[in-house]
């Protein structure tokens, strides 16, 4: 075993604590000076080593450390890497993403922003299957975060090692490995508003000794919930309409309802006189409309219940053999409201009474040609569309490890299942029945409905199943590793593995009840189903030429079945050239091959996610003299686009290489600093909707249209756009105080810059820059850091620590000139403390966001909610976090 210098102690102490790379603290390892130094796998490679021996920036993050800070789900856990770019809050699942399409409540890890299909995330070092509605990442809602130990990021590309989904880095949970006593737990976030409560309790239980008994058995229950937040519970989100930033994000399906006379040209509002239905819908003074305020009736946060169980079972085959079965099921619950059913075109002939003028109460209007009208319509009397998502995970794996002539191998089968489905329980409608009940005058789109309209309009709800998808990984893998030959600098060591993998996919969509709910978005929505087999094999050597210097060489063939094979290699140099500095560089190909969702998906008409103006029947916002014109179609509202997959797709490719080095000047202070540089080419995804519409002329082909002319839908499916060219620099910095009369005290920084992110929508096209300004659906953060610090004296501890967003330029989608925003960096502090004085308890309160800082402005127009981005900031606000755990 080699000697063990200076500053690989100390980052062996930095890792074991998790801290290097983290704001999250942990109290720095005493006690371990003299311990045996053990070599164990570490994600980024096959070949066990010294933690502080790899090439690799990887951060580890202790269970302890976000216990300590109320970090209640992985996705809020994963918000602490300043690597990481996806988003905040389960906000973002409130009406759909950004396709509009629901995202069956999942949250997902997304490395260096280059998306969430381009971060492998594993449990125990395996695969999970990814989420059924795209099939491109795992849903993070469905990891056991009670049985976890910790969690290693790998901030660097491993396609070699792991495969080709790993271009923007690792995510690996791990759970404990052994459990020998009971310990129930129940915690609580309190709010100091109303809404967003949250509770959870787990227990954990085991028994047997690994090395006196020859085995453990172990299993962690948890159940987590989250009360609904509503946009009227807080100030900053309660409407879409600011006249005093420019914003007015609303819709022209409103109640009362809006008609076009398309005879005579006039358009206008029975309730437009009266105020609308303020404030729920507003007048528009340019054309005697209404609009509605459809943000006023959405959460900010669904009301979700996540309940999971995770068991292991270890056993030991004489003294050199581990035997291994664990299995994991997971549920996620959310439900989610947005405002009532949008229902447009619907014609109302003068035989109603209802028709302005006519016996039902309406009053008459002027200009009108006596011929039928068209209405757009929100019956708000059907109540808010409710989609309840329930999502269920399972996964068992079956390992063996061990050490066979001098070759430490691992081996498993795993087999694991993602299921989600959508349930519409409430305010969808039949929109052919809707539609017959305003043309035989049974329903009033400009008023409340009388006795018959209410009995009518609730035989026309729509209720059960909408749709179901499962994906299904089922694998064996196999890998050995062994040290071989004395060199200059120690012993040669070489990895092998093998991987044999069948993916399957399954979405089904229930058209009985998707095609007659055109408010749903899944009107259009198609089944699907595909499978492939992917075969690997891979090789690593770690040869340490010299002293202190080890070259570390990796490669990793790929076969799919549906799209070919593929070559990735990777070459990694760790040299220490002092006890005080260590220089590291490594660098990678990637290759993503597209999802079985991306190639097979069939085409699917839904809603877009912002409004728009038609560009030729409403040019500019201004209704054309076209005769088939129609202000409540073609004038600032959601229009279609058509969606799916292609069978023509390239994979993605990329290029990665990292340098860096780690400093201790004194063995108080540990500095990381680690440049990396990613270059993608023929990206994966749709074009964003707003580049289409942004420039007709280049993209008027992508406006499909019905035979009479009016609009149908812009064509936008999956395909190969261009390049994404990103760097930037890691920075991590610990400081120490060691023992001192008040107490042991660490801090900890831990950034991410940003120097670059440009991407091309086409081959060859320009690149548009993402750096500090809302580009296609979402900002690129300049600066992202966690700061910490912690203190520990005897039973005692605390934690103060902050995260930090730096501003950027908003979205400011159709927002005049003097109203365009900069949103200004967000921070938030969190301050926790805990206390173990008595025996088995371990007592910990906290105040999360304690600054009580709001989200700030935002105008983006991509996500429901509005006057804020849910996805990067707390809508919470102050609350009061209490943990209590026994253990005997």
């Amino acid at each position: 075993m080699m000697k063990e210098t200076i500053l690989s102690r100390s980052l062996r102490r930095i890792y074991a604590g998790g801290l290097l790379g983290l704001g999250l603290i942990a109290p720095a390892v005493q006690a371990q000076d003299d311990a045996p130094i053990q070599r164990v796998e570490v994600t980024g490679s096959s070949i066990k080593r010294l933690v502080s021996e790899t090439a690799n920036p990887l951060s580890v993050i202790k269970a302890d450390d976000f216990v300590k800070q109320g970090l209640t789900t992985a996705q809020e856990v994963l918000d602490r890497i300043p690597s990481n770019s996806s988003s905040f809050t389960s906000g973002n699942v409130v009406g759909g993403n950004s396709s509009g399409l629901p995202t069956g409540g999942q949250s997902s890890a997304d490395l260096r922003g280059l998306g969430g299909d381009k971060t492998l995330v594993l449990l125990n070092g395996r695969r999970i299957a990814n989420h059924p509605y795209d099939g491109a990442s795992v849903d993070l809602n469905i990891i056991p975060v009670a049985a976890l130990e910790r969690v290693e990021v790998l901030r660097d590309g491993a396609s070699a090692i792991y495969g080709t989904d790993a271009i923007g880095g690792v995510i690996n949970f791990i759970t404990k490995r052994s459990v020998q006593t009971t310990t129930i737990t129940a915690e609580a976030i309190l709010p100091r508003k109303v809404g967003a409560d949250e509770k959870r309790i787990n227990i954990s239980s085991g028994f047997g000794n690994l090395d006196e008994d020859g085995y453990n058995v172990f299993g962690v229950f948890d159940h987590h919930k989250l009360e609904i937040l509503t946009s009227q519970q807080r100030d900053f989100s309660k409407t879409g309409v600011i006249p005093s930033r420019g914003l007015n994000l609303t819709s022209g399906t409103t109640f009362p309802g809006n008609y076009f006379d398309p005879k005579s040209g006039a358009t206008g509002n029975p309730g437009f006189a009266t105020g609308c239905d303020a404030p729920n819908s507003v007048p528009r003074a340019s054309n005697g409309t209404c609009r509605q305020d459809y943000t006023r009736q959405i959460d900010d946060l669904p009301e979700q219940k996540q309940t999971s169980f995770f068991g292991k079972a270890t056993f030991k085959i004489n003294g050199d053999h581990l035997a291994s079965v664990e299995y994991l099921h997971s549920e996620n619950d959310v439900v989610s409201h947005t405002a009532p059913p949008p229902q447009t075109s619907l014609l109302l002939p003068k035989t109603s009474k209802y028709y302005p003028g006519n016996s039902g109460g309406v009053p008459a209007m002027p200009g009108l040609s006596g011929e039928p009208l068209s209405v757009n319509w929100r019956p708000t009397e059907a109540g808010q569309r409710e989609i309840n998502s329930k999502g269920a995970a399972d996964r068992l794996s079956i390992a063996a490890e061990g050490l066979f002539k001098d070759w430490d191998y691992k081996a498993g089968f795993t087999v694991s299942e993602s299921r989600s489905a959508e349930y519409f329980t409430g305010g969808y409608v039949n929109d052919a029945k809707f539609a017959a009940g305003v043309a035989n005058g049974i329903l009033n789109p400009f008023g409340k409905q009388d006795a018959a309209g209410k009995a009518y309009l609730e035989t026309t709800a729509l209720r059960g199943q909408v749709q179901n998808g499962k994906t299904r990984n089922t694998g064996i893998d196999a890998k050995a590793s062994r040290e071989l030959i004395e060199m200059g600098g120690g012993k040669m060591a070489v990895a092998v593995g093998t991987e044999l993998r069948r993916e399957e996919a399954d979405f089904f969509v229930n058209r009985d009840i998707a095609g007659q709910a055109a408010s749903s978005g899944l009107s259009g929505s198609q089944s699907t189903d595909g499978a492939r087999t992917i075969k690997a094999v891979f090789g690593e050597i770690s040869l340490p030429l010299i002293k202190d210097l080890d070259v570390n060489a990796a490669v990793r063939y790929d076969n799919y079945s549906d799209v070919g094979s593929t070559t990735n290699p990777k070459l990694a140099v760790r040299y220490q050239p002092t006890k005080q500095v260590l220089l590291r560089g490594s660098a990678s190909t990637g290759f993503r091959a597209p999802t079985l969702f991306e190639k097979n998906a069939p085409q699917s008409k839904n809603d877009t996610n912002n409004s728009y103006n038609d560009p030729i029947l409403c040019p500019g916002g201004v209704l054309s003299s076209n005769p088939i014109a129609n202000p409540l179609r073609d004038c600032d509202l959601q229009q279609f686009k058509l969606q799916g997959g292609n069978q023509n797709l390239s994979p993605e490719k990329s290029k990665t290489f990292s340098v860096g080095m780690v400093l201790e000047p004194i063995p108080q202070a540990t500095l990381a600093i680690d440049y990396w540089n990613i270059r993608l080419k023929d990206k994966i995804n749709a074009l964003p909707e707003e580049a289409i519409y942004g420039d007709y002329q280049k993209y008027k082909a992508r406006f499909l249209r019905n035979p009479d002319g009016s609009p149908y839908a812009i064509l936008d499916l999956k395909e190969n756009l261009g390049k994404v060219n990103t760097d930037g620099v890691d920075v991590a910095l610990t400081l120490r105080s060691g023992a001192t009369s008040a107490g042991n005290f660490t801090l900890t920084l831990d950034g991410t810059y940003v120097h670059k992110y440009e991407y091309q929508d086409e081959r060859d096209g320009p690149f548009i820059q993402n750096v500090g300004r809302y580009a296609a659906n979402n900002p690129v953060f300049r600066w992202k850091h966690n700061l910490a610090l912690n203190w520990r004296l005897g039973v005692w501890n605390a934690t103060l620590a902050q995260s930090f967003k730096s501003g950027y330029t908003d979205q400011n989608l159709d927002i005049p000139d003097q109203y365009k925003n900069q949103v200004p960096s967000y921070a938030l502090w969190n301050l926790s403390g805990s206390y173990t004085g008595f025996k088995g308890v371990t007592l910990t309160a906290g105040v999360k966001n304690l600054l009580d800082k709001e989200p700030p402005f935002s105008n983006q127009g991509t996500l429901f909610q509005k006057g804020y981005d849910p996805r990067y900031t707390d809508p919470v606000g102050r609350s009061l976090y209490l943990r209590g755990s026994y253990a005997f």
